[in-house]
């Protein structure tokens, strides 16, 4: 019976362990993905020039950079994660200056 219960809990511990770490990346990764597509509909309406999606998109580079470094690790501090939203904090603020500066990609 011992045995039996200490097993459930281990489970547990696992499951809730690996859950939490999951749910940190989901939340970075949904805003990365969410930035490129702006970037994307940017230029496929042209309201990026080439050399401003360059930009943009080197941008969001150093912050994948970055969240791979932060991870190497193992695990993300509450520090890194809030670095890493800073980045992406600052990239959608770049994205909607650049996309209404209007300055529009020839046709």
């Amino acid at each position: 019976m011992r045995k039996t219960v200490s097993f459930l809990i281990t489970i547990l511990f696992i499951v809730g362990a690996s859950t939490a770490s999951m749910a940190g990346s989901f939340v970075n990764n949904a805003g990365e993905h969410r930035e490129q597509q702006r970037i994307n509909q940017g230029i496929r309406s042209g309201e990026l020039t080439r050399r401003e999606a360059v930009r943009l998109e080197a941008g969001l580079a150093r912050i994948r950079t970055y969240e791979r470094f932060a991870r190497s690790d193992g695990n993300l501090t509450a520090r890194e994660r809030a670095h890493i939203q800073h980045g992406l904090n600052h990239e959608s603020r770049s994205i909607y200056r650049q996309k209404h500066d209007r300055q529009d990609r020839n046709p």
